[in-house]
This record gives C-alpha cells, structure tokens and sequence, in this order.
C-alpha cells in the first residue's frame, strides 16, 4: 500500500492566517468608521460653535446703547472752530462769537552777532532767573565757555520749566528768542540776569526790559451764545455739556449738535454679520443636496449631505435665532422697519439707510427694538453656548461624541489584544502541524527503503 505525508506551503499558510486576521479586525473597521463619522460632527459644531461665539461678541456691540455715541457736532465755518459731541449733548445749535485764541508769551532779544560768538566779559557761572505769573521760577545757570547765544538757549533747555529757547538769524545779527511753553495769561513770564545776562532782563508786569515782546501771553475768549468764556488753551470742554469745541482761528460760527444713529448702525450692522455667518454655517452643516439629473457616472449626480443633517439640536438653534430677529417688536416697529430683513433662504442682511430713516423718525421706538433683539439673541447665544457653570447644548452634544470616541477607542484596544493573542494561537498550531509533517515525511522516506520492490543494495 502506498501513502504520502504533505504539507502547507508557505504561501497558503500566509494566506490562511491573513483570510482569518481580516475576519477578525473586520468589528475594527466598523468601530474605526464609526469614530471619524464622530469625530467629523465634533468638527461640525466646532464650526457652528465659532461663529455662534462671534455673534456673542458682536451682541456686546449692542448691549448698551447710552454708551454708543449717537450725537454728531458741525459748525458752519469749520475753518473757526472744529465740534465733537459726546452721546450726553444736547440736541441743538450754539452761536459763537467774538472767537480769540489763546496764545503763549514770546521775547525776542536785540542783534547780537554771532550765535556761537563770545557775550560779554569775565568769569564764572553767570545765571538768568525766569519767573511765571503763576508763580512758579527756575534758575539757569551759564558758564563763562557757553557764553554765546547758542550756549544760552542750550543752558535754557536744559532746564525743565515753562520756556524753551531758539536762536534766530537776521540780516543785521542773531537774536535769543525766549517762548513760553503753555497758553494763557498765567504763563506769562518776567526775566532777570546777573552779568552779561542782565541784557536779556525782562518784566512781565511793566511789560519792558531789554527784551522786545513779540506775542504776549492770554486767553483764549468767546461768547456762546451771548454767554462769555474764556479759557487758558484752545481747546473748550466745560461750556456745552457733552461737546468739545477746538479754536482754530478768530472769527465767528455755529456749531450745531444733531441725533446720529452712525454709531448704533456700526454695532447693528456688526450683529447682523455675525449673525448671517453662524446661521449660514449651521445651514452648511445640515444641508440636503438632491442628486443631479446628470450622469450617473459623475460624482455630482450623487445626493450629498451636511454631517448634521436630521440633528434636532442644530435645526432648532438655527429656528431660535431667525426668530430673534423675525419675532422682535417694540415701539410699534419690527426688524424689517429698521433695515434689518431675512430672506426666504435664511439669509440676514441689514440696510444702514432705512435704519437712519427710522432713526431719524423714532429714536426711542428704534432703540427699544434694538434692545428687544439683543435681548433674543443674547437668550438664543447662551442656550447654545451656555454661560458661567452651565453647559449649552452645543457643549452637551460634543461631550456627548467625544465619550462616544473615548469608548470605542477603549474597545477597539481590547478587540485588537484579543486577536492579536488569537492569531498568535493560530500561527503556534501551524508551526507545530508544519513540524509535525516534515517528522512524518521523513520517516516515510526512510520506512520506503524497506518496503522498495527494486534490486538494488545499499
């Protein structure tokens, strides 16, 4: 009787083995396109989470609208006085007249040569004091090397006080020119010298000395409405509640303060933005698109879908925040009244002119509504975002995947050790059967010599 012993090949066994790996790894795939179908709608909200932040930001916008400026100043010569107006003024129009700036005291001494030329004679510090009408002083103290025009004014300089010095050239010579660093009469300033410095005295109050006065020092006055003021500098703060007024030039004007929904419109405009972006971006992520009658072969001929598609939460978040604007009314006015639309598709938009008409028409009627939005929008905002110690329900739905993720994780871990320690199994048994069919090979080799029908010996 004739019998054989044969064995697997490499080749199968490999095969075999990789035949029960898939078999095996296949719960693995499931659980691994399960994670990035998760992980992709993390990213779904985290895509509506931002730009539903954004919408948050731009509502502090229109929080409180006294603290938007909804005031504008102008004058009717504009080359007299420049107008700015706080959202505190007073609606109405100012006359002024009777405009003078207020200017800063200015010397000037004779020709004296040279700047860098040698004053004077003798050694020792020489010094100047300069007095304020305020009563405020400084002491310059000059060297006998620095006594020049230029040494002086670098001496004056140096000091910090209310004069600064120049060095101008003339036809016939240089002269020190001596300014007052501030307006107003209070800055007004005598001079006294020792020495050589005695040339450069000046008196404020008997206005003369060796110096000549080339601008003295005052007030800058007006009357508003028949009212007088006068000021130290040019620019006026106190006279008009809420309205800064800035003196260019002397002359007369009127300087009129009107209502401007510029600033209100700004923070609207802001708001409705934000607003068309985050409900564009949860329409993106829950949208439909129905297969196109082209050819099956192309892709576009397929349905595709947003990854939210069907998710109640996202569906219900966009509805609450059309409503807060689409619901709102105050005043007699609604959304539409005020240039603030939404389309059939969705879509937000905002129109600055018939917001200043209706501005214009109702300010308090228009502001109430403003608020009645934010009000809406603020509920909706925190509803999805949540607030201090209170999860929203875009927070509720990533937890909620992301443990989803941490658990299949967790099991595909577990899955992969058991198979690892099941194909480890497998691999032992077939190195074993393998084994035992080269033993048996061999020893029917040896057994067919005695059992060889041939002649021949060995």
């Amino acid at each position: 009787m004739t019998s054989s012993v044969s064995s697997l090949g490499s080749s199968e066994i490999t095969s075999q083995i990789d035949t029960v790996e898939a078999r095996l790894d296949a719960p693995i795939t499931v659980l691994q396109n399960q994670e990035s179908a998760d992980k992709a709608t993390i990213s779904a909200w985290s895509s509506i989470q931002g730009t539903v932040s954004s919408l948050s930001t731009a509502l502090a916008g229109i929080s409180d609208l006294s603290t938007i400026n909804n005031r504008a100043a102008s004058t009717s010569t504009t080359g007299v006085v420049t107008a700015t107006a706080t959202n505190t003024a007073a609606v109405g129009q100012y006359n002024l007249t009777n405009v003078t700036l207020a200017k800063m005291q200015e010397i000037y001494s004779g020709t004296l040569g040279s700047g860098s030329a040698q004053i004077g004679s003798g050694s020792g510090a020489q010094s100047l004091t300069i007095a304020l009408k305020n009563g405020k002083s400084e002491t310059v103290s000059v060297g006998s090397a620095d006594m020049t025009l230029n040494g002086i004014a670098a001496a004056i300089n140096k000091v910090s006080g209310g004069v600064t010095a120049s060095v101008v050239g003339t036809a016939s010579g240089d002269r020190l020119v001596l300014q007052g660093s501030a307006t107003g009469s209070a800055q007004a300033f005598s001079v006294t010298g020792t020495g050589a410095l005695a040339q450069f005295d000046y008196s404020a109050s008997a206005t003369g000395g060796a110096m000549t006065v080339a601008q003295a020092a005052t007030n800058a006055s007006l009357k508003i409405n028949g009212v007088p003021v006068t000021e130290t500098g040019n620019t006026v703060t106190t006279a008009i509640p809420g309205v800064t007024l800035s003196l260019v030039s002397s002359g007369s004007t009127t300087v009129s303060v009107s209502s401007s929904p510029g600033g209100i419109a700004a923070a609207v405009d802001s708001v409705a933005s934000s607003l068309n972006a985050a409900i564009s971006e949860i329409a993106k992520q829950t949208a439909y698109v129905a297969p196109s009658s082209s050819s099956a072969s192309t892709s576009s001929s397929t349905a595709k879908s947003g990854v939210l598609l069907g998710n109640y939460t996202a569906s219900d978040m966009s509805s609450q925040l059309l409503s807060a604007v689409t619901a709102a009314a105050a005043s007699g006015l609604s959304s539409n009244a005020i240039g603030l639309t939404v389309s059939s598709t969705g879509a937000v938009s905002f129109n600055s002119g018939t917001f200043s008409t209706a501005y214009a028409a109702n300010p308090t009627g228009v502001a109430a509504l403003v608020n009645q939005i934010y009000k809406n929008l603020d509920g909706a905002t925190t509803n999805a975002l949540g607030s201090t110690g209170t999860n929203g329900s875009i927070n509720a739905q990533t937890t909620s995947y992301n443990d989803a993720i941490t658990s299949i994780t967790s099991q595909i871990a577990q899955i992969t050790k058991e198979n690892n320690a099941q194909l480890k199994i497998l691999v032992d048994e077939y190195s074993v059967a393998e084994s035992a069919s080269t033993s048996a090979e061999t020893t029917q080799a040896y057994l067919s010599i005695f059992t060889s029908t041939g002649t021949s010996s060995g």
